[in-house]
């Protein structure tokens, strides 16, 4: 198949690099990958058609994939990719040029100031998020505290927003991902608007150092109860921190697992995405983390104690791409609801990425609220 016709398969017209062809320009484009072409399902994957104009350029994935040079179209400014995706799939991605990130210029679904986000035609829609651009600026809460802490150390700013009018409290593990790169405010603000959940207060807690507050320890979650949730209920918002929901993603959703078996009368509702299950003390620093036992510390805990769980409700979802995180879930999945806790399994259209964290987060946490 000559270039120009596959050009047209996207369909974009003219000659590529001309006028005609970046007037017409726009987010990266899908075709099914079937040989013959005649196909439009997907269900064999499909091909996506990423263009840059200028220098050369690489294609740096969020997860999923290495990075993908661009190809120059003859002599014209003109820099493109072809890349096969599989069915179902959400991905972040960015241009790298001259050793510079930048978000997709011909997209306008933003995921930070250097990042985009695009989907394969048969990933599922996720209602609440709103298309956000690169250089827009995100809303961010009102409610700011100052939280010096003395178990974590440091100082740090928390933002506090009554969605709905504010109720039962949950608590976003790196928040700040939440407040600037994707619009966690608005997207809760549209779900209690249009009744998929009651209203809450979002507490987005920053991290400083990911490793050493979201391993297996304790001091995170002895400093939520005995520090923070107390300035949440002096700082004037309506919240209900006797309700309280912890949403985690990867090594986050660990540590809120973490926190459902040690911190039982703390945490009772947890939302997970991702959860970096395959932690343990020694996997850290090994030369293939996710290479131990299923589970790692987590499952293994479960298997020792066999903790009461009749407690928990619990929501897990990792994406359908992370081939080699899904049996460490699986395992902490299986075993908590032998437990007792109340269980929600699902798979995202994504890899390890926020952007297929995002609806996971609004619709598990809906759930677990029950």
């Amino acid at each position: 198949m000559g270039l120009e016709t596959a050009f047209a398969a996207f369909g974009l017209p003219g000659e590529p690099g001309s006028e005609e062809f970046w007037a017409a320009a726009g987010a990266p484009a899908s075709v099914p990958a079937d040989e013959d072409g005649d196909g439009d399902d997907g269900r064999g994957g499909w091909v996506t058609l990423f263009l840059w104009r200028g220098s050369p350029a690489t294609i740096v994935f969020e997860s999923w994939s290495d990075e993908v040079p661009l190809r120059r179209w003859d002599v014209t400014d003109c820099w493109y990719a072809e890349v096969r995706m599989p069915a179902r799939l959400r991905v972040t991605y960015r241009f790298v040029a001259d050793g510079t990130a930048y978000a997709d210029p011909l997209n306008p679904a933003g995921a930070g100031g250097d990042r985009s986000m695009a989907a394969t035609p048969d990933a599922p829609a996720q209602p609440h998020w709103p298309v956000i651009g690169a250089d827009d600026v995100l809303p961010v809460p009102r409610t700011r505290i100052r939280w010096a802490s003395e178990r974590l150390g440091g100082r740090r700013t928390v933002r506090v927003h009554p969605a709905g009018g504010g109720g039962p409290v949950v608590l976003l593990l790196d928040g700040d991902d939440w407040l600037y790169l994707h619009p966690a405010m608005t997207a809760f603000d549209s779900a209690v608007a249009e009744g998929e959940m009651p209203p809450v207060t979002l507490v987005f807690l920053p991290t400083r150092d990911r490793e050493a507050e979201f391993g297996c320890r304790p001091q995170l979650w002895e400093a939520v109860r005995d520090e923070l949730l107390p300035l949440v209920a002096e700082s004037g918002v309506p919240a209900d921190p006797d309700r309280l929901v912890i949403a985690g993603q990867s090594l986050g959703a660990l540590s809120a697992v973490y926190a459902a078996l040690e911190f039982p009368d703390l945490v009772s509702r947890v939302a997970c995405q991702s959860a970096s299950l395959w932690w343990a003390p020694d996997a850290v620093k090994a030369a293939d983390p996710l290479g131990g036992p299923a589970g790692g510390t987590i499952a293994a805990r479960l298997r020792e104690a066999r903790p009461d769980l009749s407690g928990l409700r619990i929501a897990f979802d990792v994406g359908e791409h992370e081939t080699r995180m899904l049996p460490h879930c699986e395992a902490v999945e299986t075993l908590t609801e032998r437990a007792g806790a109340t269980v929600r399994v699902s798979r995202s259209a994504s890899g390890h990425d926020r952007a297929g964290w995002r609806h996971a987060l609004v619709r598990d946490i809906a759930w677990a609220l029950g």
